[in-house]
């Protein structure tokens, strides 16, 4: 089982500028009464899922993850659930003949769950418009690049191919096309002359951890004001 993360950084006021600039600037966190109603989906190791519990734990991020969907039995992920006692679900892409037919059932759980925000947290998987379309603007995705540049997969691997002196992070709205969509917020990090794909990927995922629970409480805001919900 992976080890609890020291995610206290999670919640800092602003970044490291010496590390990383992030942008919008990490400020007041907003409030939400009620509590922001969140489901996740990750693939692997689940760190980014857990940064997210960190935040909401630290009383940063006013939210409840209702549900985490993962596609990976026994992954890191359904492990810290487990241990943070969060519900988890496995949907095992395998077991469904088309991604439009996982979609449908992953649609039926998060509304079962009543979710108003879904977080793909590493989901390694691409997402249909029946997901897309059953949560219009209420799909988020963490991408390690400074999107658009280097889209899809082995996006570290890209950047040190294309000699790059930053790279970052972009927390997105999904589309239909891949890692495309609204950018809510990025973090920029400096690539290092004796960067390898391992040490490059270790500092841009410390920002994911910094940048994701804000661009949720930013996309919350939008939601609930675009839908006229009161509580933000």
């Amino acid at each position: 089982m992976p080890a609890p993360l020291n995610l206290s950084h999670c919640v800092a006021d602003s970044l490291d500028s010496g590390l990383a600039l992030n942008s919008p600037s990490i400020q007041e966190w907003p409030t939400f009464q009620p509590a922001l109603r969140l489901g996740v989906m990750a693939s692997g190791n689940g760190s980014n899922f857990e940064a997210i519990q960190a935040s909401i734990a630290a009383n940063a991020l006013h939210a409840d993850i209702r549900l985490l969907v993962v596609n990976n039995q026994g992954c890191g992920a359904e492990q810290r659930a487990q241990r943070l006692n969060i519900p988890c679900q496995l949907w095992d892409h395998r077991q469904f003949e088309t991604r439009e037919r996982l979609d449908h059932a992953l649609v039926k759980a998060f509304l079962e769950a009543d979710v108003e925000l879904i977080v793909m947290a590493g989901w390694m998987r691409i997402v249909t418009p029946v997901l897309i379309e059953a949560f219009p603007n209420r799909l988020l995705n963490i991408h390690p690049s400074l999107l658009p540049s280097f889209k899809g997969l082995d996006a570290v691997g890209q950047a040190l191919q294309a000699s790059v002196r930053i790279s970052g992070c972009t927390a997105h709205l999904v589309q239909a096309d891949v890692d495309t969509g609204p950018v809510i917020a990025q973090a920029a990090v400096p690539v290092l002359p004796d960067d390898s794909p391992e040490s490059l990927a270790k500092r841009i995922q410390a920002q994911e951890h910094r940048i994701l629970p804000w661009a949720i409480a930013l996309a919350g805001v939008k939601w609930r004001q675009s839908s006229g919900i009161k509580g933000s």
